[in-house]
């Protein structure tokens, strides 16, 4: 049975104005050298540039696959949860946001998961390499877990950490690793989480 591979991570590192650092670029750089020996057949990368950035950056390591913009990556909020869904801490995150913004959210969030989240459609393996953001890998875990919408909310992804998920037809998804920094130094672990003691 052939498998859908989607390596899913967070652009490295970046400024307030929305462009890589120079920690972002190393970040994507061990990103690369760390999936250089699998046979990536598609770098996909939201449109936003500091993802565009990471993407071409790691892709130089990968053998020339395609690297392409597919607007279902770009940052946004995947679903706002109902007030009886939301935790406390989070309740103020979503003041302002209205209907219209919501149903737009989610209308991505679907597109997200047509697009991305099923079997390979042909008999052979694909692998497949999405440079995007926090909110959308939370949702991609979120669905592949086949958790409640409002579980999104609370799982964060640090730059360039690699996230896997595994699709078979007619199988539920696998989620293979999530966050995971191995192939970055101490150094470079755990940007864009708060500041805090870590592992």
């Amino acid at each position: 049975m052939s498998t859908r591979h989607l390596y899913l991570a967070r652009h490295g590192a970046a400024d307030a104005f929305g462009d890589l650092t120079g920690t972002g670029r190393r970040q994507s750089r061990l990103l690369g050298e760390r999936l250089a020996a699998l046979p990536i057949d598609a770098v996909w990368h939201s449109p936003l540039p500091r993802a565009a950035a990471a993407a071409r950056e790691l892709a130089r390591h990968l053998g020339g696959p395609p690297v392409a913009a597919a607007p279902e990556l770009v940052d946004h909020v995947p679903y706002v949860p109902r007030a009886a869904e939301t935790p406390p801490s989070w309740a103020g995150f979503f003041d302002g946001y209205d209907d219209a913004e919501a149903a737009a959210g989610r209308e991505l969030a679907d597109a997200l998961v047509a697009r991305f989240a099923s079997g390979p459609g042909t008999a052979a393996d694909t692998h497949e390499v999405l440079i995007t953001h926090a909110y959308p890998i939370a949702w991609l875990v979120r669905h592949a877990l086949d958790a409640p919408p409002s579980r999104w909310l609370g799982l964060n992804s640090a730059n360039a950490a690699l996230t896997v998920i595994h699709y078979r037809a007619g199988l539920p998804p696998t989620l293979v690793m999530f966050n995971d920094m191995s192939h970055l130094p101490a150094e470079l672990r755990w940007t864009g989480f708060p500041a805090g003691v870590r592992p």
